[in-house]
This record gives C-alpha cells, structure tokens and sequence, in this order.
C-alpha cells in the first residue's frame, strides 16, 4: 500500500500539464497515473495545481560579515520561511573567511546546519582567498566530495578577487568539472562613484543605487565572461538587473559560449525610486541591495528575458538584515546613517519568490506555468546537480511537491512571513496565487500558510556536476 496518494490535481511540469494521480511511498514518488490505488493517506488536489517544489539555487543563511551586522536568518528560520513560500530545496553558501582554509569554513558551516532545516539543502561555496592550497588541494577535494559550485565577487572589500586570482579559480573549476557563479559588479567604479557622490553630500540610501550604476554591471559582466572565454569554462552571472549586462550574456551565448543568467524578485517589482524611502530618508534602506533594482525599463527587459528563455533560473538572492538589529547589528546603525556605503547589502526574499513571480508573470500572461516551474525548480535543480531528485515530478524523484491555488489572491504582509527579518520589502502587494500545501519527501511541512513540518526534516545533499545544457 502506498504512504500517499494525491488526488484530483492538474500536474505542470516545466514540459507539460495533465491530469493525475501521484503515488508516494517511503518519501519517493512511485506511481503517476490514472487510478494509483489505495494508500494510508490521500490528499485530495481537486481545483488545484500539482508542481515540483521550489529548488532556491542563491540564498544566505547565518553568513559572516564584516561589518558587525548580523544575518536575520539562520538555517532555522531560514529554511521554515522557505517552506512556508512553496520552496523544498535551497542552496546557501559556504564562505571562506580571508586566511582561513576553506574546508575549514565549509566544516563550520555545515555544523550550523545539522539538524536546524525544514528543507532540503545543498551548499554552494565562496572562494575569497584562492591560495596555491586551496586551488591544488581544497577546491578539488570539495568538488568531489559534492560541492560542484562556488562563487567569486568582483566587488567588496572582504570578498572580491582581482582578475588573476579569478583566472585561477575559473582554470580550477575548468580541470575538476565544476560551475563558477558570478557577482559581476566593478568594484573600482563602484569606489570611484561613490567617494564622487559623498564628498557632493549625496549619503542617503538612495545613492547606492547611483554608485552601483549599471555600467559597472555592464563592465564587470563582459569581464567575466572574457576570462571564462580564456579559460573555456561555464559560468552564472547571478542577479542580473537589468538588459544591460544581460546583453552582453546574449552576446557571449551568439560565440557558443556557455554563459547562464539568473535573475531576482527585486528585478521585476522594485526600481531604484523604492530606495528613497518616504522622502530620501533612511526607510530606503529596506531596499539596498547590489546590484540594486533599476527603472520601469530595466524591469521590462527582465521580463521579456524571463520570458524569451534568456534567464535559465529565477532566484531569491534571499540575503536577510533587520532594520532594527540589537547592538547596531542591522540596517540601521549610526555609520549607516552617515552614508549609503555602510548599509549592510540585501533583501529578504525566500518565502515570496514564487508568489511574485507566479502573480506578477503566469497571472498576468507574460509566462506559462511551465515557464515558470522551469525557471523555480526544474532548471536550478539541473544547474546545480539536483535533478532528477529534486525539480521534477516523475517516478524515483523525491516527492517534493507544492500544491498551488492559481486563482487564490491574498496580500502579501510582514506580520504573516517566517523570515527572521522584522520587514518585507514587498509590504502591501497583491498577489494572485497561492502555495496551500507544500511536501517534502511525501510529507507536509507547510499549510495554509503555517508551517507544520519538523525542524532537521531536512537533509544536507551533496551534487554532481551541472546538468542544464
């Protein structure tokens, strides 16, 4: 007999949709058809869309700053809002602190997440200090041990790589097989714009978006892709925000390059005017994030490249600070006041990623469902070596599913996420479309907006290499 049966529900893959039932036993699905048969628990989806949990390829979870400022989600809350949202898998980062070996860095953050997560997860890894070690000996071992994706900075003092310690990672991801995500932002213009803009008095959280102007996007994105044409080597420009740098993706793709695009929330709802606040004061500082959101036309370019297959994933870039941190550990600190630069950089974003994208894309005609599954779960799951266990409703996947009321509106509110963070920056939308039900592993860990799984239901999984071509 089976653990479960699913009843009633139309499936959307990111190929197809069909009426039929899905047979689970012991967490896998095992049957997907007509009539599955008799099973100890039934879920009846009549009225209801049957769709691959969300896989979240670019999430921070209890990351290290620099700063003082402290991360408003650990892998607990974290991974419960992520559950809550519809999304059964997501992947944070593994940062190397400057001088410290990265196994070492890895090792302690992954203790972090034992036994803490409603969701499955997987770990991507940040290189800052790519030395003769780490390139010859860590970043090969970690790579076999199932790590097969890390990310490098082209800007922040803490994080960023010069041009030849990026060469050197892209030439080690190239001989181990592995994927190199990139945040492509130049840092010398950014620090060019910015002591222009304060030594004018412009410090308000407004004129970050100046200083992360999107020809430092433009210019970083060419670069990257340059080295990864030397070394001949795929790679992630991630949050891409706007069509600038995402031309200059289109333009390595026309070479035969291997260049994928991810893009975020902050991209298609938010514009560089939410970061003057009421009246260029200090509530912009909900909305710093780099690269920040731009203008109603850059919105539209990202639609028409989530649209037209231009971006393969859509992620939540869920990077959490409160407003209000105790002991100056937030956004709102005495030196963030004297100037945008010091605002700690990020949004919440996991538990509404599939809400705005739903609402704002299949709701108002500019995607298909199966577009959109494509780009929440199907086509991360394939990029970061997930599929077919996660991203896909077929026979052995996991049973990782969510259960989506397409014509339910309710309105998105602080006061009803499971973020650590005490603000969404989406305060007050409408959205049409609704996770009811959200299953990991056959079981429910989310519903009706309340989560009711089991905190260390989640498993930390290890990956192979990309799969998305």
């Amino acid at each position: 007999m089976l653990d479960l049966a699913i009843r009633g529900g139309t499936i959307i893959t990111a190929a197809d949709r069909y009426t039929a039932e899905i047979g689970v036993l012991e967490g896998r699905i095992i049957s997907i058809a007509a009539d599955v048969g008799k099973a100890r628990t039934e879920i009846d989806a009549t009225g209801l869309w049957i769709m691959p949990g969300g896989v979240d390829g670019h999430v921070h979870f209890a990351q290290p700053t620099s700063d003082g400022s402290v991360m408003a989600d650990d892998f607990a809350s974290g991974t419960r809002a992520a559950a809550a949202g519809g999304t059964t898998t997501v992947l944070p980062f593994a940062q190397q602190i400057k001088g410290r070996s990265l196994r070492s860095c890895v090792e302690d953050y992954r203790a972090k997440a034992i036994g803490q997560c409603y969701v499955d997860i997987a770990l991507h890894l940040i290189v800052t200090d790519p030395t003769p070690t780490v390139l010859g000996q860590e970043l090969p071992a970690l790579v076999a041990d199932g790590y097969t994706s890390f990310k490098v900075f082209m800007t922040y003092d803490d994080l960023m790589l010069d041009d030849g310690q990026m060469l050197a990672v892209f030439e080690t991801a190239q001989r181990e097989g592995a994927l190199v995500m990139v945040h492509a932002e130049g840092h010398d213009a950014i620090r060019h714009m910015t002591r222009k803009l304060e030594s004018a008095g412009r410090t308000e959280p407004y004129w970050h978006a100046e200083a992360h102007h999107r020809i430092a996007e433009r210019e970083a994105t060419h670069r990257a892709i340059a080295h990864a044409e030397l070394i001949d080597v795929p790679i992630v420009i991630v949050h891409v925000s706007g069509p600038e740098p995402l031309e200059q993706i289109k333009w390595a793709r026309a070479r035969g390059r291997t260049v994928y695009a991810e893009t975020c929330p902050q991209y298609i709802q938010l514009t560089a005017d939410d970061l003057k606040g009421f009246n260029m004061d200090f509530e912009g500082a909900k909305y710093v994030c780099s690269p920040p959101p731009r203008d109603a036309a850059s919105q539209e370019a990202i639609w028409q490249g989530l649209a037209d297959g231009s971006f393969d994933i859509f992620s939540s870039d869920h990077a959490p600070f409160r407003m209000n941190g105790l002991q100056n550990t937030g956004k709102d600190t005495p030196r963030a006041r004297t100037s945008f630069k010091w605002v700690p950089n990020g949004l919440p974003g996991v538990e509404t990623r599939l809400q705005i994208l739903f609402s704002e894309g299949v709701s108002k005609g500019r995607i298909s469902a199966e577009r959109f599954v494509a780009l929440t779960s199907t086509n991360p799951a394939k990029l970061y070596g997930l599929y077919p266990r996660k991203g896909s409703i077929t026979i052995g996947g996991d049973a990782d599913l969510v259960l989506w009321d397409p014509a339910a509106r309710t309105t998105i509110r602080q006061a009803n996420l499971h973020h650590g963070a005490d603000y969404t920056p989406y305060e007050g939308m409408e959205v049409i479309g609704v996770p009811l039900h959200t299953l990991l592993r056959g079981q429910m860990i989310a519903s009706n907006g309340q989560v009711t799984g089991r905190l260390g239901a989640g498993e930390i999984m290890s990956r192979e290499p990309s799969g998305l071509k």
